[in-house]
Order: C-alpha cells, then sequence, then structure tokens
C-alpha cells in the first residue's frame, strides 16, 4: 500500500497481531508534498516550527504514514481521525471524537522510521541507526544496569556499540509500551538474560507490575538497531489480526 504518489513505507514484521511499519526518512520532495496532503491545520503548524529541515521531513513523513495506517485499520476517513495524549505524554488516537482500541507507537532515527501498530494492547518500537554515539561510556553508565554494564565493557570495542544499542532500544521499546517515557529509570531494570545471550526474543516483568507479561523482540538490522514490546497477556479475547475487528478497508487515497 502507498500513500498518494510516494512509496515511502512498508510492512516491516508481523508480530502476533501487531503490525511493524518501516518508513523510508530519505528526502524527497515527491513524498514530502504527499505527505502534507496527510497531516490536519495543527499538524501542519507544528511542522512549520521544526528549526531543522530534518527533523521537519521526519515528523512528516512518520505522521502521514501513521494516518493512513490508522485510518485503513479503523475503517475511517482520515479527517476524522485526531490525537491526544495520556498522563505521560504517550499518544491515543480517536475516531470523531471516540477512543479507538488500537495502541500504537512512532519512533525515528536519521533515515529509518518505525511505527507499530496493536489492537487492545499497549505497545511501544525504538529505533536508533548504527552510528557513533557520543559519550558512549557515559551513556553505558547512565541507561544500563550491573550485569548489562560488565556484559557491554567485556566485548571488543567492535562489538560494544552494537551491544550497547541493542539494549538501549529494547529497554526504550520497554519503556514507552509501560507509559512511563521518559519518567522511566530504565537503568531500573535489565533485559532478559536470554535475549543479552544471543536470542532475538523474550518475556520481561516490570519489577512494579509483576503480573503482566511484555513480549520482547530485537528487530534491528546491520544499518539500526530496534526494539518492540508488546503486551502478553490482556484481559480481552485474543485477536489473530486487525480483521477481526476492523473487517473494512477505506482507500487512503479519499483524502475528501
Amino acid at each position: 500500500m502507498a500513500l498518494g504518489r510516494g512509496n515511502w513505507w512498508r510492512p516491516y514484521r508481523q508480530l502476533d497481531n501487531v503490525s511493524v511499519t518501516l518508513v523510508d526518512l530519505v528526502p524527497s520532495e515527491v513524498n514530502e508534498q504527499a505527505a502534507w496532503q496527510w497531516l490536519d491545520d495543527d499538524e501542519r503548524a507544528r511542522a512549520r516550527r521544526f528549526q531543522h529541515a530534518g527533523a521537519r521531513r521526519r515528523y512528516v513523513l512518520c505522521r502521514a504514514s501513521l494516518r493512513s495506517l490508522l485510518s485503513s485499520a479503523l475503517n475511517c476517513r482520515n479527517q476524522h481521525l485526531a490525537f491526544g495524549a495520556g498522563e505521560h505524554g504517550k499518544p491515543s488516537a480517536t475516531v470523531n471524537g471516540h477512543q479507538t482500541s488500537v495502541e500504537f507507537n512512532v519512533s525515528h532515527s536519521g533515515q529509518h522510521g518505525l511505527i507499530a501498530l496493536a489492537p487492545r494492547r499497549r505497545v511501544g518500537v525504538d529505533v536508533e541507526e548504527r552510528v557513533p554515539q557520543r559519550n558512549l561510556d557515559v551513556l553505558v553508565e547512565a541507561v544500563l544496569g550491573p550485569s548489562e554494564r560488565a556484559e557491554v565493557n567485556a566485548v571488543t570495542r567492535d562489538r560494544r556499540l552494537h551491544l550497547f544499542l541493542d539494549l538501549w532500544t529494547t529497554k526504550e521499546a520497554l519503556s514507552k509500551a509501560h507509559g512511563m517515557g521518559l519518567s522511566l529509570d530504565v537503568s531500573g531494570f535489565e533485559i532478559p538474560a536470554t535475549m543479552r545471550n544471543g536470542s532475538r526474543r523474550g518475556v520481561f516483568r516490570f519489577p512494579d507490575m509483576p503480573d503482566m507479561a511484555w513480549q520482547v523482540e530485537n528487530i534491528g538490522s546491520d544499518q539500526f538497531a530496534a526494539a518492540i514490546a508488546y503486551e502478553r497477556d490482556r484481559r480481552c479475547q485474543p485477536l489473530d489480526s486487525f480483521g477481526d475487528v476492523f473487517p473494512g478497508v477505506w482507500s487512503p487515497g479519499d483524502w475528501d
């Protein structure tokens, strides 16, 4: 599925009933013009306030992609879709003023963006391009737990950044899924040992939420580190796909 004349996003992962979309954020006048048509007045005003062209481009392309994905999943017109934020700033979507049952999360870094959609379960996603980090030693001390720090410091210099970014994105995905965002001290918990030993998937429980299990997966590539976290258990009927809840599909080209 493509937006307007552009073609800057594509399906990336399907995990249980959670979908992850990869957004191409490279400069493109065609894509940016098509994306602009999807934004409402407030979003366009926000985009104009960005001082840096790259930040503005990433916001416009990701928000337009999110609007198209949600409009299709919710079988609604784009102009009926609006966004709000929870107590700790986590965004949510409404259709004609009514809260939807689809949770979503967006992350972007450099030329890559990720959008996760999950019906009836909390979800978080994070992406970081694999580029050198300033003050890596400071970051290791600030965001990792004792065992994680020891493991990162034990690997060769070539592997150190790679391993750190994998851990960091997984922690950020969990923090965003939890709903606390930046207010959660990610150094206070550690990624499951199975994942630190090479597994791509694991199950995690926050110390303050021992009854809630979270599925965590490393979905990174050679170009970027990335992770997704979503509720494993929820008191509702299991869903196999978005079609179980949203059987209709609205054409993303219908902007009127």
